[in-house]
């Protein structure tokens, strides 16, 4: 496949335990400037959960299923928590890997969703001796094992309302906030954050309710927020959409993500489905692309595709960083 010896997953990492929940969100959070109070509010989430994260076992049961698939060895690599980048390809040099291809559990463009993944690479390069060459694998939000994953996860969450709503129910997609300045200098011209959110949201859309609904019959709304409150960030927020919406349910979508992690089981499967309770709203969750078959063809599809060209060092750039 292609020009590459390897497969390397990369992905951001959870806690396993309750004692991995509070350095691994101190990871998370470095050089960021989040209050120590959101800080706690955010491991209460874990460890209502008993302390573990489910993204680091759906990492493992995406590599169970693409390994089949492919013929190059599977290794796997965390920004956050371990297995920790820079581990794995002291691993794979070790191993004789030269050059792998990565594949990002992000299918967007933005700092925090692409660049932050290369500037983490580079750096795990840096540190390793012999460390082989890594190339990002494309955007895949568009791709249609994608789309199709998350249109079968969308019908099968419609069937789960009464036969009589499921006509009329709304499909609210969800992704990550991020501030607005991030956003606007998302991919190489700005807005490709929420342009591309908007761009897979129509492509299921239009898989499960035909191609003349348009943007008209979907929402894209934001989660997971965790910036200082006086830095403007994408909204609506999910929540504060459920008690404007004007419909008889509503589906969510989780669009922004490829897996069940924290962030969608808490802010979904708790924040929002308490607030719909509270207001008599019918509401089911669709499930993220987790490993279903088309999003796990997908992959051996991206790695027989010509390989992608690199971004240009101005895509993406960083945030600043809040001091003190």
């Amino acid at each position: 496949m292609g020009n590459y010896d390897a497969l390397l997953v990369v992905s951001f990492g959870g806690p396993e335990k309750p004692d991995d929940v509070m350095p691994f969100l101190e990871n998370v959070i470095r050089g960021r400037g989040i209050p120590r109070e959101r800080l706690l509010e955010v491991e209460a989430h874990y460890q209502r959960f008993g302390g573990a994260s489910p993204i680091n076992q759906q990492c493992r049961d995406l590599i169970a299923a693409v390994e089949p698939t492919i013929d190059l060895p599977v290794y796997w690599g965390n920004r956050n928590w371990h297995p920790y980048l820079e581990d794995t390809l002291r691993r794979m040099a070790s191993d004789g890997v030269r050059r792998a291809a990565a594949f990002v559990t992000s299918a967007y463009s933005s700092y925090s969703a692409c660049r932050q993944y290369l500037d983490d690479i580079a750096l795990a390069r840096a540190a390793v001796e012999g460390a082989p060459e890594v190339v990002k694998l494309r955007h895949y939000f568009d791709h249609p094992g994608f789309v199709a994953a998350m249109a079968d996860h969308t019908r099968e969450a419609l069937d789960r309302l009464p036969a009589g709503l499921r006509d009329s129910a709304r499909l609210v997609f969800t992704a990550h906030s991020i501030p607005t300045s991030m956003a606007a200098t998302a991919g190489p011209g700005g807005g490709a954050y929420e342009a591309q959110l908007r761009r897979a949201a129509a492509l299921v859309t239009a898989e499960v309710r035909g191609d003349g609904e348009g943007e008209g019959a979907w929402d894209l709304v934001w989660q997971s927020r965790s910036g200082a409150p006086h830095i403007p960030w994408l909204e609506p927020d999910v929540c504060d959409h459920l008690l404007e919406v004007d419909a008889p349910a509503v589906v969510l979508v989780p669009i922004g993500f490829v897996s069940d992690h924290m962030e969608v089981v808490y802010d979904l499967d708790v924040e929002a489905a308490e607030t719909a309770k509270k207001i008599g709203l019918p509401l089911v969750r669709a499930t993220t692309a987790g490993t279903h078959p088309r999003f796990v063809s997908m992959v051996g599809e991206l790695l027989a595709e010509p390989e992608p060209t690199g971004c240009a060092a101005t895509c993406c750039p960083a945030p600043p960083r809040r001091r003190g």
